[in-house]
């Protein structure tokens, strides 16, 4: 099927794109376009201006910056999947790109498509969570930041303006010997959309208590934070029962649909056997592979 006509820019610097935001009414951003240009096809979008984004160099690239791990939005999932930054500061988001689609799909989508598109099964938006990350706008009247906690709205509805553009996403250093994993279910082994995800980031104790997010994809209108959960493992020593209550406390938060992948109860299910699976390793000491 063919596209539908749109006017296409590619601006070389972020003022250029801010720019024709600013004055196109309807003009939507495009970088690796694996999810927009799907829709355009199936006629579920017709935008009359795309801005690519992919010469603008600024957008692209990982960094440490002022104590915090900083992505560009147009970093693709490959790159950051590849990058040493992340590696060596989150493996729990390496591990999330790595299990994000095909090979081919990885190449071309980019990070900030795909928080974006704030699809409920977004394989990066559960890890982002689970790291606080924030999100950077900016317009061609100004910059702000929002944590990523508030930046989905709904289903494909974010904070993000018609003016605005996702230049980076940023997340704190976490603390030496925080442990983070990731894992999803889907209906294949490879390349299949999230049936459930979820993400734990665990950091050492310390004074006033220990850090734990616990944060889920595919159960609700949005990627959530399981905090019930967290507040179970929160204090006191991470041992069978607080790993139980906090996979019934995660399970509760939900609110999961029936569709054609799973149902709500599958669903609920599978999020009570994912937490465990990925808290079990955290008292037993080692990989859970």
């Amino acid at each position: 099927m063919t596209l539908p006509k749109f006017e296409l820019h590619r601006p070389e610097s972020l003022d250029e794109a801010l720019d024709i935001l600013a004055s196109s009414p309807g003009a939507v951003p495009i970088a690796g376009g694996t999810a927009l240009i799907v829709d355009m096809r199936g006629r579920r979008l017709s935008p009359p201006v795309l801005v690519d984004i992919g010469l603008i160099d600024r957008l692209s690239g990982v960094r440490i910056e002022g104590g915090e791990v900083v992505i560009g939005a147009a970093t693709t999932i490959a790159e950051i999947k590849e990058s040493d930054l992340i590696a060596q500061h989150s493996p729990l988001l390496s591990e999330a790109c790595g299990l994000f689609a095909s090979p081919s799909v990885r190449n071309r989508a980019t990070i900030g498509g795909n928080i974006a598109y704030a699809s409920p099964a977004a394989d990066t938006a559960p890890p982002l969570l689970a790291l606080d990350a924030s999100v950077e706008l900016a317009s061609a009247s100004g910059r702000r930041t929002v944590p990523i906690d508030r930046f989905f709205l709904g289903v494909r509805r974010t904070e993000r303006r018609d003016d605005e553009l996702i230049t980076a996403i940023r997340f704190p250093i976490p603390a030496e010997g925080t442990e983070g994993r990731f894992r999803k279910l889907g209906l294949r082994r490879a390349d299949a959309i999230s049936v459930v995800s979820a993400a734990v980031s665990i950091g050492p104790p310390a004074d006033g208590g220990r850090r734990v997010r616990i944060a889920l994809g595919a159960v609700a209108p949005t990627p959530i934070r399981a905090r019930r959960a967290e507040e179970a493992l929160s204090a006191g020593p991470i041992d069978e029962g607080a790993i139980l209550a906090a996979a019934e406390a995660a399970a509760s938060e939900a609110s999961p649909v029936s569709d054609l992948r799973g149902s709500d109860w599958y669903r609920r299910e599978a999020i009570r056997a994912l937490v465990r699976r990925l808290l079990r390793p955290v008292v037993e000491g080692r990989s859970d592979g």
